[in-house]
């Protein structure tokens, strides 16, 4: 993380960058703010609909779950809230912990597929000549956004051939599991039985495709918020151009460290230097507050959620741990 922070600050002005920052427009900031809690708020929907096969799950407990869950990775290790938050809906809507881990799994490939949609929409509709500015980076995130693409596909047809046919699935695994010794091998059969029941969504085609469609006006808030503290600090993007930074941001916080500090910042500052002319010290300045809208008002509001439901950072950390402990468990 320090070498990722040191990258990112090199060629800086902190004076400038502190400046930067201290006049961005307030109006602006708190429009980012508020497509944050939009996003949440989505993703809660959509959960519901994912979680439809598994029976009926509240807004408020799902949306609850995943505002904590963010909040939890921002701060625990190893991305912890991506287990606490099937866990915290599991306890309170009677689900079953491993299949509601399984549509995490979904879910996830399904953020994958919409962001290499909505890139693709970009460079192939709304591309400002972009090429021009830095054309070996231009290529290189078409290269590898197009590969990216298709191993979207080919994971979302893995599952769907998973969910289609358990059973050899879980066929499959038993042949695995059978030269394994017994205590170990029954855990991965057992977990492999919760994966496949997790995959009720993907049986159901008008289901899947509900949730993807959830899954547009989701990302299309992000690059919206994106956009907006961008503008409100002095980097002139297009707001279509919001899809592409979107895109490297992805990247950038696939890097495991504490927060995504360094990661979603250097993606950033990288993005809009390269692609759009942007200054470097108003890239530096944008990624920060970029980064502190999505990561100040998570955590006071998941703090505040934790309070409520008697949790505490400690406590979510040992249940992060006993979660992962129950899956590798005969």
């Amino acid at each position: 993380m320090l070498v990722l922070v040191g990258v990112f600050l090199r060629n800086a002005n902190l004076a400038k960058v502190w400046h930067v920052m201290r006049t961005a427009h307030p109006g602006l900031v708190a429009s980012g703010v508020v497509c944050l809690f939009a996003t949440y708020a989505l993703r809660a929907v959509r959960w519901q609909v994912m979680l439809a096969p598994l029976g009926r799950a509240r807004f408020g407990p799902a949306f609850r779950a995943t505002v904590i869950g963010f909040a939890a990775s921002f701060v625990l290790p190893a991305r912890a809230g991506e287990v606490l938050r099937p866990w915290l809906l599991a306890r309170r809507e009677g689900f079953d912990t491993a299949a509601v881990f399984t549509t995490i799994i979904i879910e996830r490939l399904l953020d994958f597929v919409t962001v290499l949609v909505l890139l693709a929409a970009f460079l192939t509709f709304f591309d400002p000549g972009m090429s021009a500015m830095d054309p070996v980076m231009f290529e290189t995130v078409k290269t590898w956004g197009t590969r990216a693409g298709y191993a979207a596909v080919v994971g979302m047809l893995v599952l769907i051939g998973a969910a289609a046919r358990p059973t050899w699935l879980l066929r499959i695994v038993g042949v695995v599991t059978s030269w394994l010794p017994a205590r170990p091998g029954a855990a991965i059969l057992r977990l492999a039985g919760q994966f496949t029941a997790g995959l009720a969504v993907v049986r159901d085609p008008g289901r899947l495709a509900a949730a993807l469609a959830w899954s547009f006006p989701l990302w299309v808030v992000i690059a919206v918020q994106t956009w907006v503290v961008s503008i409100a600090v002095g980097v002139e993007l297009p707001p279509t151009g919001a899809l592409l930074i979107m895109a490297m941001l992805v990247v950038g916080v696939a890097v495991p460290t504490p927060g995504a500090v360094g990661g979603f910042h250097e993606a950033y500052r990288v993005a809009a230097t390269a692609f759009f002319g942007a200054d470097n010290d108003h890239a530096v300045g944008a990624a920060i507050v970029l980064h502190a809208v999505g990561f100040v008002p998570t955590l006071v509001v998941g703090g505040w959620l934790m309070a409520r439901e008697g949790l505490s950072l400690t406590h979510l950390g040992a249940e992060a741990k006993r979660a992962k402990n129950e899956e590798t468990r005969p």
